[in-house]
Parts: C-alpha cells; sequence; structure tokens
C-alpha cells in the first residue's frame, strides 16, 4: 500500500487531505511542520505538504527532502492566486502544486499519479540493475535508503567503503555503484583480501614480470593494471596485512603500480571501492589498519542494513531464494514456501543475515519432496544436523542407519559442482558465475571435494 506523507501546520487541513487519501486506499502519515516531517520521510512515496508554515516554508521543505531521496515526489499546496510560488516549486523539482481552496478529486488524481511514477521509477531501477546481473530484493525503508545513497554515489567517481555485517550483501551494493557509474562498460575487477595468502595476494594484485619467482613461467598484468578505466574492488579490505596496505596506499597516491621482478612502472586510472565487516576505526586504534589508508578509502563510506533491520524483507528474500534454487536445481516448478513458515523466518534471528537466509532455504528446497515447504521445515533451518523429526515437509526422511544429513548435503554440493565444470570444460570462472559464487568460494569447495584439475581453463 503506497503511503504519503501530509505535512500541513493546520489540524483540520491535515484532517481533510488524510481523508482523500485514506478514501483512495492509501496509508497516511501526519506531520505538523518540516522538522517534524523529515523525521517520517523514510519510507513514504509521496509527500503533499503546504507552502505557508511558521518556521520553514514548503518550499524549504522540498529542498530537504530532495536531499535526501532525489525521486520522492513533492506536492505544494499553494493559497489561490500564487501561481508565482508555484512555478518557483515546480524549477526546484516538485512533482506538481496544488491550489487551494482544492477539488477533491484533484487531489486524489495528483497523489495517484505521483504513486504511480514513483512506483515506475522503481521499477525501471529494479530493471536496469537487473540487466547487468545485479539483483537486490526488498522494499524497506532501511534497504531503500542504502539503495538511493549507492545511486547517488554511483555516478560520480569518489572512492566509496561498503561497510556492513557478514552477508548482508555488500558486494552487490560494489557492483551497483559500478554499473551505474560513467565507468559501467569497463572493466569491473573484484579482489577478495581474505581469501588467499599475503605473498600470493600481493601478486595477484601488482602482477609480476616473468621469472619473478618460483613457478612465474609468464607474466601477469595484475588486478589494478586489469581494472584501468574500470572499477577495482577490494572485498573485506580489513583483513589486507599492513605491509600491503603501505604498497596500496602508494598506489592510490601515485596511481602508478610497479609488477614483481620488473622495473617497469605502470599508469592506472581506475575507481576504488573497498568492503569490511570490521569496524576500521577501530582497528586503526588497534594498530591493525593504516590511518592513512583509512582515510583514503573511506571518503563516502555506505552502510548495508542488516537483515534484522529489515525484517519485512524477509518473506520477499525467502520466496525469491526458493525461485531461485528451484531453477538451479532443475525442479519442474517453484517450490512454494507456506505462510506459516515465512511468519516463522520472519520472526527468527539471523546473525549471518542474507546469505544465511539463503542458504536456509536452499537446503530446504534441495531436500523438498512435495511442492509446498510447510512450517516443520522451520526447526531444519534453524539446525540442519537435527533429526529425522524436521523434514522440509512432512514426507519422512532417511532413518538412522542411512546417510546423516550432512553427507547428503555434501553429496548433493560435490555434484552440483561436478555439472558446472563438466558443462564449463572445467572453466572456474564460468563455473562460478552459473552457481552463483566468487572465484575464491568456487576455489575452497573444488579443493574441499578433490576436485581441483590439475590444469584448468583460467578466464
Amino acid at each position: 500500500m503506497p503511503k504519503v506523507l501530509v505535512v500541513d501546520d493546520e489540524d483540520a487541513m491535515r484532517f481533510a487531505l488524510s481523508e482523500i487519501m485514506e478514501e483512495n486506499g492509501l496509508e497516511v502519515v501526519c506531520a505538523a511542520g518540516p522538522d517534524e516531517a523529515l523525521r517520517h520521510v523514510d519510507g513514504v512515496d509521496v509527500v503533499v505538504t503546504d507552502f505557508a508554515m511558521p518556521g520553514k516554508s514548503g518550499l524549504e521543505l522540498l529542498d530537504e527532502v530532495r536531499a535526501i531521496d532525489p525521486g520522492l515526489p513533492v506536492i505544494m499546496v499553494t493559497a489561490h492566486g500564487s501561481e508565482r510560488i508555484a512555478v518557483q516549486a515546480l524549477k526546484r523539482g516538485a512533482y506538481d502544486y496544488i491550489a487551494k481552496p482544492f477539488d477533491n478529486d484533484e487531489v486524489s488524481y495528483s497523489v495517484r499519479r505521483a504513486c504511480e511514477t514513483r512506483a515506475l521509477r522503481r521499477s525501471a531501477d529494479r530493471l536496469e540493475l537487473e540487466s547487468a546481473g545485479i539483483r537486490i530484493v526488498g522494499e524497506s525503508p532501511a534497504l531503500q535508503r542504502t539503495l538511493q545513497a549507492a545511486t547517488r554515489l554511483a555516478d560520480k567517481d569518489v572512492t566509496v567503503l561498503v561497510r556492513g555485517e557478514t552477508g548482508t550483501g555488500k558486494e552487490l551494493f560494489a557492483s551497483l555503484l559500478h554499473a551505474k557509474s560513467r565507468r559501467a562498460n569497463k572493466p569491473l575487477v573484484k579482489f577478495n583480501c581474505a581469501a588467499i595468502p599475503h605473498d600470493l595476494a600481493e601478486a595477484q594484485l601488482f602482477g609480476y614480470a616473468r621469472g619473478a619467482f618460483t613457478g612465474a613461467s609468464n607474466a601477469h598484468s595484475g588486478y589494478f593494471v586489469q581494472a584501468h578505466g574500470g572499477t577495482l574492488v577490494l572485498d573485506e579490505i580489513g583483513e589486507l596485512a599492513l605491509p600491503l596496505q603501505s604498497k596500496l596506499l602508494r598506489v592510490l597516491q601515485e596511481h602508478e603500480v610497479q609488477p614483481l621482478g620488473s622495473t617497469r612502472v605502470e599508469k592506472v586510472d581506475f575507481r576504488l571501492i573497498t568492503s569490511t565487516h570490521r569496524d576500521l576505526a577501530a582497528e586503526v586504534r588497534a594498530g591493525r589498519f593504516r590511518e592513512d589508508l583509512y582515510y583514503r578509502i573511506a571518503v563516502v563510506e555506505l552502510l548495508v542494513p542488516s537483515l534484522r533491520e529489515r525484517p519485512d524483507d524477509i518473506p520477499l528474500l525467502a520466496r525469491e531464494f526458493a525461485r531461485k534454487y528451484s531453477e538451479r536445481f532443475g525442479l519442474d516448478g517453484v517450490i512454494q514456501l507456506a505462510p506459516e513458515l515465512l511468519g516463522l523466518l520472519s520472526r527468527a534471528q539471523w546473525p549471518g543475515n542474507v546469505r544465511q537466509l539463503e542458504n536456509a532455504i536452499a537446503r530446504c528446497v534441495a531436500l523438498a519432496t512435495g511442492s509446498v515447504i510447510g512450517p516443520q521445515a522451520f526447526e531444519l533451518i534453524q539446525n540442519p544436523s537435527v533429526g529425522s523429526s524436521s523434514a522440509p515437509d512432512s514426507s519422512p526422511v532417511p532413518k538412522a542407519g542411512g546417510p546423516s544429513f550432512r553427507e547428503q548435503m555434501e553429496a548433493f554440493e560435490r555434484n552440483l559442482l561436478v555439472g558446472a565444470l563438466a558443462a564449463t570444460q572445467n572453466n572456474q570462472s564460468e563455473a562460478a558465475r552459473r552457481l552463483g559464487l566468487n572465484r575464491a568460494t568456487l576455489y575452497d569447495r573444488l579443493k574441499k571435494y578433490s576436485l581441483l584439475p590439475d590444469s584448468s581453463k583460467e578466464a
């Protein structure tokens, strides 16, 4: 249900406008002035505000709303004969204006049209991201704030630090910043600072000349050079070793990189986006992160909300994951989640955030024997190692003596990996893309199941 914020210092006018909105099936929140309105602007779809109010005017409120959310439609209510003010409001970004005394139908039409415009803008933004392979699911105010901030930052060539708890989807927002930037048609290069040892990380980032060290039979350009003209994303930068932090700082200062074992210095032009689940300010105080580097990478910080800050998004996410894994596992139709189960999921704690929820739904879809997963699956979601009484539906599970749940899941995961490698002729990059994994995660899984080929195609 669209939500409208009505702002007017007169009780009678707020009541009259609220009645019109509610008759049109809209949710209404009221404010007696601009300062109060700004406390309620998150999560609304349209603002209807009077122009003349004590203290701040409607125009000043318009400017502040647009600074918070440029795409939020604002309708200005002006006194009869105030055409000059109305034109000024439109020039400053107001969606529409209504002159007093107003006709109820005129108000209804303008607000409905504004709601439709808001919905279309969100839909267009979502389709644009999905066309770039980015799917961010959720309608909560906390998530929308982050999306709006990311959209505003995307086309500004500024260094961004994406912060958030583990599993919140920081990598999606890093991809969004690139996809909507002026560098979108240039390379997007990602590197996980926590995935590989220090020495190998240095070689991968800076590149190396042939013969620079044992095993360097061919030269490697390095991720800085590969990102030239585009965007370099350093995931979990808080895990970067101090010696590498110093070298990274020099690259950011000089825009030059020197491969290992080479005297050649290359100029590089890239936008840097970093992410971390750590409090880097605290890491600086503890001496584990360079203060000068912190200020270099944290020009702007983008905070991704945890799942507990957006519980209303849990049913949307759960249904999306059920669809995703029904398709990935080759099922005949999309596995449905019972309303009772969605309610339990919404009230549960998810310390691992979206990633934990996704893995839980993937488990249930993989083990489902019916078309609907009921609330009895909740115990399995909360504790994957429970006994046979906790199946993802009412069907029986293997009795004691057969393979354990962990063994079944590991066999299922191994088969997925084998199938992906076979389908891509051992091309690990393509296999990772098809499985929705990053390269480091795929490598870990292949190593776990002894599936690393003697020689693999690297894309």
